[in-house]
């Protein structure tokens, strides 16, 4: 499979690419790395650098990998055959990347990311399930509830590739459950499942790589 850059370098670059819901999920990617508090971290798909370089200034041993080498990662490659050995890295990290490549990809890709990661591999995915979201706050700041519930969507849309995107959790073929049963027979076990409530549109998938946990 050629890996052809989607995007230019100056895409990430932009004004209007880091919105407010994108930070929140920076923050929650750092967030799910910093609380498992790898030993090193495998960054796969670095996009604008944000990720790796927020860890690193908090001590952690970060190497980045994506097929772009304009973006100038520690090292250009695939996920599909990354160039590490096993075991490798504690973690392996693949934040909105992997619906780049078609779906046929993607057990292959878990296959790679499973074999270099010692204990956690790090996932998000777009998911255009619809949603409700509560959030309700009293004047002093108290909150009374937040919840963000995932709705039943009985005719999901088609996806049709965008230049970017193949294919996102929610569309028709692409049920969450889907992605959930591939990560399971990738030798995963999934810690966590989480729409940010601010951007729902971005769903984390956090595991623990079984064989050895």
């Amino acid at each position: 499979m050629a890996n052809l850059p989607q995007v230019e370098p100056e895409h990430y670059q932009r004004a209007g690419y880091d919105t407010r819901e994108r930070f929140i999920s920076y923050w929650h990617q750092a967030d799910q790395v910093l609380r498992r508090a790898p030993a090193n971290v495998l960054e796969i798909g670095i996009g604008n650098g944000f990720l790796s370089r927020y860890l690193r200034d908090k001590g952690l041993s970060v190497h980045t990998l994506d097929f772009d080498a304009r973006l100038e990662p520690d090292t250009v490659g695939s996920v599909l055959a990354l160039p590490f050995a096993t075991a490798e890295f504690d973690m392996a990290c693949c934040f909105e990347t992997l619906e780049h490549l078609p779906y046929d990809a993607f057990a292959p890709a878990l296959s790679e990311l499973v074999r270099v990661a010692r204990r956690w591999v790090l996932l998000s995915l777009p998911d255009a399930t619809p949603y409700v979201r509560i959030d309700v706050e009293t004047r002093d700041r108290k909150r009374w509830m937040r919840r963000l519930e995932s709705l039943p969507n009985p005719r999901p849309a088609e996806h049709r590739f965008d230049g970017e995107h193949y294919w996102e959790l929610g569309k028709r073929g692409y049920p969450v459950s889907r992605i959930t049963d591939a990560i399971a027979e990738a030798g995963l076990v999934l810690e966590e499942s989480l729409r940010v409530f601010e951007m729902p549109y971005h769903h984390f998938l956090s595991c623990r790589v079984e064989s050895r946990a």
